[in-house]
């Protein structure tokens, strides 16, 4: 108390001369750096990390508001003795799964939060993928689908990364009690955008002729691997279009995939195809790639071909998920190889007589 009032009365005299006659080590071990310039890598790691969001959950379950913002706070658990804590806002998003699901998807609002960290401060907006219900096999799902975006990082960077999280939801109202779940976070547009030099494609009149051919090729196909039947280029469903920063006389497209739940690979429950689809299960697989040379399509396989064994080595060594989560998904993958590896000349039949003339 006595060194502190003594700073208090004899002010920046003393202070400066102070300071001035301390040994340099000493200051080089006392400064504290500038946080804004660090970065929290939240995409460049891999590890799971844990949060805690606390706000009303009677509130998220009961009304699912996907207009108005809950008042929320965030914890980034970097150890048991560090995290980072700041209040930010929430709201549900999506369509089908907001409908159906208990734990709708939610955009937590990062604006005006400043957490210390160059990119999380960047972050306006991000998109959290919890389980559909609180049961097992529901946050097998949530896994499962992280695992398929890792799946497509493999073939190209030119998409959206993810990191896997542990979070707890604590109700500030106290009257629930605290669920702890895995989930996710994408990356948010902006990020992917400054990452790979690109700006966001809005409109919603490009088919996949407006798309660079082999970029096309690479997300049919691997949309043929998974079981997914749920997207379209025009008017982008579950499809993100970029054009890169660079000139280019054709002025075509990169089409990115999201939103995997409605696929083979997941499997879900809740996940059962449309009549007009004309399948009984999201398992069986429906090529929806434009129609390319019987030469074309044998370049492209091999590609994947090339990746089979990276792609099983992301979900094989995951470590949340069981044995038996894991053959079914690798197991369901073989499906696919099976045909280019054994009977090459049936999947390019498959290929040739589904795909689509624009």
């Amino acid at each position: 108390m006595k060194k502190k009032f003594f700073f208090q009365v004899t002010g920046v005299t003393f202070l400066v001369s102070l300071l001035t006659g301390l040994n340099n080590y000493a200051l080089a071990q006392t400064a504290i750096p500038d946080s804004s310039q660090k970065s929290f890598r939240l995409f460049e790691e891999k590890n799971l990390i844990e949060i805690s969001l606390r706000f009303d959950l009677s509130t998220y379950f009961r009304t699912k508001p996907q207009k108005d913002y809950l008042k929320a706070n965030i914890t980034f658990h970097l150890s048991k003795t560090d995290s980072i804590n700041k209040d930010i806002r929430l709201r549900t998003r999506g369509i089908f799964r907001n409908k159906y699901c208990v734990y709708p998807p939610i955009e937590l609002n990062f604006k005006k939060a400043n957490f210390g960290y160059t990119d999380l401060n960047r972050i306006s907006k991000i998109k959290l993928v919890p389980p559909c219900s609180s049961d097992k096999e529901n946050e097998d799902y949530v896994l499962r689908e992280y695992l398929t975006y890792k799946l497509f990082n493999v073939l190209t960077d030119t998409s959206f990364r993810v990191r896997l999280l542990s979070v707890n939801y604590i109700d500030t109202k106290k009257k629930r009690k605290p669920i702890r779940k895995y989930g996710f976070f994408i990356e948010p547009v902006e990020m992917l955008t400054a990452r790979t030099n690109s700006i966001q494609i809005k409109s919603r009149t490009l088919n996949q002729k407006s798309i660079v051919p082999k970029v096309m090729d690479r997300l049919a196909i691997f949309n043929y691997m998974i079981g997914n039947y749920d997207w379209a280029v025009p008017h982008q469903h579950n499809i993100l279009i970029i054009k890169p920063m660079v000139f280019d006389t054709l002025g075509l497209g990169i089409a990115i995939p999201y939103d995997f739940d409605w696929t083979g690979l997941v499997n879900a429950d809740y996940a059962i195809p449309a009549e007009i689809v004309g399948t009984q299960t999201v398992r069986e697989r429906i090529f929806l790639g434009v129609c390319r040379s019987k030469e074309v399509y044998q370049k492209d396989l091999e590609i994947f071909l090339n990746k089979k064994e990276e792609f099983y080595k992301v979900i094989n060594e995951f470590p949340y998920l069981n044995q038996g989560v894991k053959k079914d998904m690798t197991g369901y993958l073989n499906g696919f190889f099976e045909k280019i590896e054994g009977r090459r000349n049936l999947i390019l039949e498959i290929l040739i007589n589904s795909c689509k003339n624009f």
